[in-house]
């Protein structure tokens, strides 16, 4: 299957995934950001791989020095530009989060939104890839759903079904945290079990925290 972002959820479709009416989910979308915010201390540069179109990186810009984001769309990036016009230490730019294309400077790498996920590949292929342009004691921060949130999640998705922004959900295959769509769409998620062996294999010192019931980070620091 052809790279989904790319060609099917990308610039205003994608824009639209975030205008929910579930205030839940909205909230979600908070805390997770609000978990990095808390984290930053105003003068990191900080790198988001699969940015989309910039949503993160403008809640961001005003508690970094600079923010870099990359995505493998070309239409959501130029959607994004214009998103982020105003935010003037930030850039967007075409990227394959797979295989990046910076040395050793960043401070901090973001993976949000289950990025493991929605990047297809190999997740360990991309961890070490957010970790070879950290610089010596930077932190990579991934995120996925709490199992506390499937409820919610599973709400929010049928919800882009019926915008039109996903394929009609597979009732029967979409389960344990597993969503999938009649058009080849496929979302999976990652258990903190999961992320405890990511964490172990990388070989950096790690963490994994919940936040709100709603998210799961895995944190790197080399």
């Amino acid at each position: 299957m052809s790279n989904y972002y790319v060609h099917n959820l990308n610039s205003t479709k994608l824009f639209q995934v975030y205008q929910t009416k579930y205030p839940r989910v909205e909230r979600y979308f908070d805390e997770e950001i609000n978990f990095v915010r808390r984290n930053l201390h105003g003068g990191e540069n900080v790198l988001e791989v699969g940015a989309g179109y910039g949503r993160i990186m403008k809640e961001l810009a005003q508690f970094a020095a600079c923010i870099v984001g990359i995505d493998i769309s070309a239409e959501s990036v130029e959607f994004g530009k214009d998103y982020i016009k105003e935010c003037r230490n930030c850039s967007i730019q075409v990227m394959d989060a797979h295989n990046l294309e910076f040395g050793e400077e960043f401070d901090v790498v973001m993976c949000l939104q289950n990025g493991l996920s929605a990047m297809k590949g190999q997740p360990m292929h991309l961890i070490r890839q957010c970790m070879k342009v950290l610089v010596p004691g930077g932190k990579a921060y991934f995120s996925t759903y709490s199992d506390k949130f499937w409820e919610h999640r599973l709400a929010w998705f049928y919800e882009q079904a019926d915008k039109g922004l996903l394929g009609e959900i597979d009732t029967e295959k979409t389960q344990n945290g597993i969503i999938v769509c009649k058009d080849g769409f496929t979302a999976i998620t990652f258990s903190e079990d999961a992320l405890r062996k990511l964490g172990e294999e990388s070989g950096y010192p790690y963490s994994i925290e919940e936040v709100d019931e709603s998210s799961l980070f895995l944190i790197l620091e080399k």
